[in-house]
């Protein structure tokens, strides 16, 4: 899978917001704080939850300035309550103003996702299936909202479009069938010379059945298939590919879809259905 925390894509994820959030100056500090001032700032928290963006943050300080003293007090994956104090920082005030929103709304809603793709992964003790964040994420939020899934215990899906072949509905809709969609992705990857993955996804037993008798492929994914077909499908494929399970997948659906017996099970709700938790950086 493309490594998208290596260094150099953070930091460049880190410009792009603050160029977005800065542009040509933070006019309300430049104008009433002093050059010269120096401060410092704690993280609270203030809500409960599972810390994400803690990595993230002393990036992001240092990004907008590298003289800032960060202090981390607690690591990402922790679990945390209303009145801890997550980092400090020490420096000029002007630089710690200018980073203050961009590090919080980074640690806020990664810290929401972290914490609900957690209960999700709590629902599924017990069990061998494993849960999968999806690309139903915010455009150019997707590096902060797929690392925070991992810390909240999902493994991570493809990152994008250019990591996996996942053959879909409207793929084979146009490929013109199920059999041609398989036979030219395969063959795509023999004149590229690419390494790709190859999944498809089949709408009932019937594709299931298609999917089988050509093979060539490594998961399957069952959309929106019933309790009873999902249970029947995987008795069918016998262990032979990889199995994921999606569509609309809820922390009240998920544990009875994991006891039909599949590897994983994708869930779109881990990015775009959570609440930020609230945290604040304050001068003291």
């Amino acid at each position: 899978m493309f490594n998208y925390l290596e260094p150099s894509y953070i930091k460049n994820f880190i410009q792009t917001a603050i160029s977005e959030d800065v542009g040509d100056g933070d006019h309300t500090s430049l104008s009433t704080i002093p050059a010269t001032a120096t401060g410092r700032a704690r993280l609270l928290v203030k809500d409960t939850g599972i810390l994400a963006g803690a990595t993230l943050a002393p990036m992001i300080f240092a990004e907008i300035d590298p003289n800032l003293q960060v202090e981390l007090l607690i690591p990402d994956g922790t679990p945390i309550k209303h009145g801890e104090i997550v980092l400090t920082v020490v420096g000029s005030s002007q630089s710690i103003l200018k980073a203050e929103r961009l590090v919080l709304n980074c640690m806020q809603r990664m810290s929401g996702i972290a914490t609900y793709t957690h209960s999700m992964v709590k629902l599924l003790e017990g069990t061998n299936t494993k849960l999968l964040d999806t690309r139903k994420t915010t455009p150019n939020f997707r590096l902060c909202e797929k690392w925070a899934c991992h810390i909240g215990g999902a493994v991570n899906h493809r990152y994008a479009l250019f990591d996996m072949i996942l053959i879909k509905d409207n793929h084979v809709d146009y490929a013109g069938g199920i059999k041609n969609a398989i036979q030219q992705a395969n063959d795509y990857l023999k004149t590229t010379g690419r390494n790709l993955q190859i999944e498809i996804e089949v709408r009932n037993l019937t594709e299931l059945a298609q999917v089988l008798e050509i093979g060539q492929i490594q998961r399957i994914m069952l959309d929106n298939f019933s309790f009873e077909n999902l249970r029947e499908a995987i008795r069918i494929i016998d262990g032979r590919f990889m199995t994921e399970a999606s569509g609309g997948i809820n922390e009240k659906t998920i544990r009875e879809y994991a006891e039909c017996g599949v590897d994983y099970i994708s869930c779109g709700a881990l990015t775009h259905h959570v609440n930020s938790l609230d945290l604040s950086l304050k001068a003291y």
